[in-house]
């Protein structure tokens, strides 16, 4: 008995069958133990490896100045290349537009090479002394003055210094337009019907013109207030003939969005949509791409045979 004793504690071998004791050192329970450890671990972290932590949410208040930065930039950016607001200071184009309205002008259709349409309403920069270099009427108040600067480079103000004018465009480049007597007025021969005027005007209103051939590049432009707009027609004698730079087209008004009230789009007339009103026609690139595309085709097909 003694000896079986001293064999085991000698590292005799154990006879066959299940293990007796735990010989890899852990017992029943330790697994388990391990692995509460291990999570115990990842949870409290060690010097290594600290304990990961949720972030904080910011307070509102520290994200305001950075959502008003953002805001700031994007409306800087709609202002430069998308859309622009403008105040209308004077009644030439009554009964469209009325002093003081706010108009949305579309600036990124320039931008692709579009270039003003008969019949849009557009805002373009003074070409040179249709403003008879008035004064701008800015307010006396310096702190109202530096708010109006801020919002009107960020464009949700109209600017009190810009040089602006608004106007229908009535003719473009290479049109002949004319208005004889009291009316009506005639693009390339083709009479206008304008119920966009001002009720009472003639369309000459009191300055009949033409023919005048427009250039090329150019736009002839008339207030819908005939007899209160100092448009094309009183320009005449100036560089350029009365017509207005395609370059100085800043876009075309395409809504009135202020006051509520005085909500409108600013289509274009049906008028200007008549039959053989365009010089040269909508169709004559097509035209003429077809033209040059039969020999073109030709020319392929007899190569290949």
């Amino acid at each position: 008995m003694g000896d079986l004793v001293i064999g085991a504690r000698s590292g005799a071998p154990e006879p066959d069958g299940e293990p007796v004791g735990n010989q890899g050192g852990l017992s029943a329970g330790d697994g388990e133990e391990l692995r509460d450890a291990e999570a115990d671990s990842e949870t409290d972290g060690d010097a290594e490896n600290p304990p990961r932590r949720a972030p904080r949410q910011r307070s509102f208040w520290k994200e305001l100045p950075i959502l008003i930065g953002i805001a700031l930039i994007l409306a800087l950016v709609i202002k430069t290349f998308f859309v622009q607001a403008f105040s209308i200071p004077s009644g030439s184009m009554e009964n469209t537009l009325q002093v003081g309205d706010r108009v949305l002008v579309d600036k990124l259709t320039p931008w692709f090479g579009s270039e003003p349409e008969r019949g849009e309403v557009v805002v373009f920069k003074d070409p040179g002394g249709w403003l008879n270099d008035e004064p701008t009427q800015r307010s006396d108040n310096s702190f109202v003055r530096g708010v109006q600067d801020v919002f009107s480079f960020i464009g949700l103000m109209p600017s009190s210094d810009e040089k602006d004018l608004i106007k229908r465009v009535i003719a473009v480049g290479g049109d002949t337009v004319e208005c004889q007597g009291s009316g009506p007025v005639k693009v390339n021969g083709v009479a206008l019907d304008e119920p966009y005027i001002f009720p009472g005007n003639t369309p000459c209103g009191e300055k009949p013109f033409g023919p005048v051939n427009v250039p090329k590049g150019t736009i002839w432009v008339m207030g819908d207030h005939r007899g209160n707009s100092l448009d094309s027609r009183y320009h005449m004698d100036q560089p350029g003939g009365g017509t207005v730079p395609v370059d100085n087209v800043v876009g075309r008004a395409f809504v009135v969005a202020w006051p509520i009230g005085d909500w409108a789009t600013l289509p274009v007339p049906e008028t200007f949509d008549q039959k053989g009103l365009a010089a040269a026609g909508p169709l004559a690139p097509m035209t003429a791409g077809a033209a040059l595309a039969v020999p073109a085709v030709w020319w392929v097909r007899r190569r290949r045979r």
